[in-house]
């Protein structure tokens, strides 16, 4: 429910990929927090894997990059003025 329904299943496709051994690094999607506030996210997913070798899980991390992109938006609209 956090996450929007149109990125649903690219974010899904990314932690499915990472499972697989196919690692993903900066995918960046949309959150929305429970006060409804939206947040830009960037996700990285990486295999977890034991002593063998074997994948056992899936490490995400996500980074809230909603404050970078509005100043990459203002630095923008500064060059095009």
């Amino acid at each position: 429910e956090f996450i929007t329904e149109d990125f649903r299943s690219s974010v899904q496709e990314v932690l499915s990929k990472a499972l697989k051994g196919l690692e993903d690094s900066n995918f960046a999607f949309p959150l929305v927090t429970k006060d409804g506030r939206r947040l830009e996210i960037l996700l990285n997913a990486t295999s977890r894997r034991d002593v063998d070798g074997h994948i056992i899980g899936v490490v995400g991390i996500g980074q809230d990059i909603t404050a970078r992109i509005a100043q990459e938006e203002e630095y923008s609209k500064l060059i095009d003025t």
